[in-house]
């Protein structure tokens, strides 16, 4: 976040820092409007001029929500992933073209805007100290996020207790494979346990709650790292649960180790994204292929896996077994459940066939 933009505007050289999601370049034209419908600004956005807003917050909103709704509306239904994503890589792209000015504390210049500056902070940890050119989409998913990390997530298998998820780290929202780890019947002994690739914390804190005296929490990013330590000390449970900055694994051994990858092996398109795609299963079979050095004679690993990419048609049925296998580990049970969330019963949106198929499944390896 530190690419200039310079624009004109009533007849003065204007300029800001870039505030959009690294992964789009920023815009080469910005043309500035207080008022418009839907169809006048796509008709410039999709010349590649973006829009600066400067009418009312909450009519840029609805203009907005406006330009959403009619690219949705003549969005195809793609079948294929590729394809989906290719389309909502595109969108993503158009709906960065709507931008609001936030100057220094999150202040915007628009009627009746909010301070955003809390929500800010929780993105890129501290508010902003220069004026930044901001998408308002992003902006909107940022205020959003920010409301839900408040709020936290009420996590059944830690018997009601909240987690609390900024953004930028993956949020436990689907229970049904955390009340598989709750269940699951431990190693016995188990007194030293590895939660890798930690995220927000929860796994390591439903292995605390099962009475495993000695785990160690890992991950690769800062912003999961700070996560995770906040949950665990909100918690109390910061005697049982060690975080570390690593990659992948600690040094020593484990009784068990476990571990839930992202599902699915694409490129991510936005950075939030990173918690949701390996390309080419990397970090999965990376895992794989070394957690039997980890383990104790008696250890167990412990994969949560879904099998969305196999009805998606990104990974052969048979792979994940083979790779388990290659990796000299067995199968000591596996247990499966349906996803519960709302996409999975939507028949009517893209890839719904392979949602509706999706299982979610914990797979209890040991060394051969």
């Amino acid at each position: 976040m530190n690419q200039t933009i310079h624009w004109t505007e009533q007849s003065q050289n204007m300029h800001a820092i870039w505030g959009g999601d690294s992964r789009h370049p920023a815009p080469d034209h910005i043309q500035v409007i207080s008022q418009s419908n839907a169809e006048q600004a796509l008709h410039l956005m999709r010349q590649n001029i973006a829009l600066l807003w400067r009418g009312d917050y909450h009519q840029g909103k609805q203009l907005l929500a406006a330009i959403k709704k009619r690219v949705h509306s003549k969005a195809r239904t793609h079948t294929d992933f590729h394809k989906h994503r290719l389309q909502q890589a595109q969108h993503s792209r158009l709906f960065q073209q709507l931008l609001v000015e936030i100057q220094p504390q999150g202040q915007l210049r628009n009627g009746r805007a909010p301070n955003v500056a809390a929500a800010l902070s929780d993105v890129f940890g501290s508010p902003n100290q220069h004026t930044l050119l901001l998408p308002l989409h992003l902006l909107l998913g940022y205020i959003g996020a920010h409301e839900w990390h408040k709020a936290g997530v009420t996590i059944p298998a830690l018997n009601g207790q909240k987690i609390h998820v900024p953004y930028g780290v993956f949020s436990p929202v689907r229970g049904e494979y955390l009340e598989l780890v709750a269940q699951a019947k431990l190693p016995s002994p188990c007194h030293i346990a590895w939660d890798i690739g930690t995220g927000s914390g929860v796994l390591a804190a439903i292995l605390a709650q099962r009475g495993i005296p000695h785990i160690t929490a890992t991950d690769n990013s800062t912003r999961a790292i700070a996560c995770a330590q906040a949950n665990i000390q909100r918690l109390g449970l910061t005697e049982q649960i060690h975080i570390q900055h690593t990659s992948l694994f600690p040094g020593g051994s484990a009784d068990l180790i476990i571990c839930n990858p992202p599902w699915l092996p694409a490129k991510p398109s936005s950075d939030i994204e990173t918690a949701l795609y390996d390309p080419g299963h990397q970090m999965l079979q990376t895992f794989l292929t070394h957690a039997k050095n980890h383990l104790t004679p008696h250890g167990q690993v412990w994969l949560i896996m879904s099998d969305i990419a196999e009805h998606l048609g990104l990974r052969p049925a048979e792979a994940l077994e083979q790779w388990i296998n290659t990796a000299g580990l067995k199968l000591i049970h596996k247990t499966d459940i349906q996803p519960q969330h709302p996409k999975a019963h939507q028949h009517h949106q893209s890839l719904a066939s392979a949602r509706n198929r999706e299982i979610t499944s914990l797979w209890q390896l040991a060394a051969k």
